[in-house]
């Protein structure tokens, strides 16, 4: 593990989408990560509600959509932990691994950064990893980091000066994301309209074969 860079992008999933792996490809270029860690949340404690899919069926689909990234892996261990699923217990797992916080890269996109005073362990969990914040549609990195002025001194940029420290920062990511939510992904499916620009194929084809989220498939002639 001496020197590689592992990139962490967690989630509900439900389902993943493009404008997640946008995220995730966009932050791998930006820092060199030479792994991504791909982390579906077993519990999300911000999100009303228990995810639509079962944890068997959005881990199925994170699997599907990063077939084709070679340095992409999918983690079972927010689905194989009791309880809620937290940002600070996957990084302190993931220390406990063997990863120091200094070569654990968590991404997030900025409209979830935005809320991040509110997560468990704040501002305890921003010491156990370097974050990587990606634009996203709607929510502008300024306006992400405004929303918590005490994290100002630890924000870089991938190519700003003094490369990476060691002690935890917060890398802001400039980057083209496509506009896609799970909400969006979910209305279109129950609506019985096509999600083949939302979702890459195959995870189109699973939603539709185990019916999920409202989907209904075309009768077989």
């Amino acid at each position: 593990m001496s020197g590689r860079r592992l990139g962490v992008l967690g989630g509900t999933f439900d389902p993943i989408h493009y404008g997640h792996l946008d995220a995730g490809d966009a932050a791998q270029r930006a820092l060199a990560l030479d792994e991504i860690r791909i982390v579906p949340a077993h519990d999300p404690p911000h999100k009303p509600g228990d995810p639509r899919a079962s944890a068997f069926h959005r881990f199925a689909l994170v699997a599907l959509a990063t077939q084709d990234r070679r340095s992409w892996r999918v983690s079972d261990a927010e689905m194989r932990r009791q309880g809620q699923s937290y940002t600070y217990d996957t990084l302190k797992a993931l220390q406990a691994e063997g990863w120091p916080a200094s070569q654990i890269f968590f991404i997030l996109g900025a409209d979830a950064f935005a809320e991040i005073a509110t997560w468990h362990r704040f501002p305890a969990v921003i010491d156990e990893a370097h974050f990587v914040v990606v634009a996203r549609p709607g929510t502008t990195l300024d306006a992400a980091v405004t929303r918590t002025p005490l994290l100002m001194p630890r924000l870089r940029t991938p190519d700003g000066p003094g490369g990476f420290p060691a002690d935890a920062a917060i890398f802001l990511v400039h980057a083209t994301t496509r506009d896609v939510s799970s909400s969006e992904v979910r209305a279109r499916l129950a609506g019985g309209l096509p999600i083949d620009d939302l979702v890459p194929a195959s995870v189109a084809r699973h939603i539709l074969a185990h019916d999920l989220y409202g989907a209904v498939r075309a009768p077989l002639l």
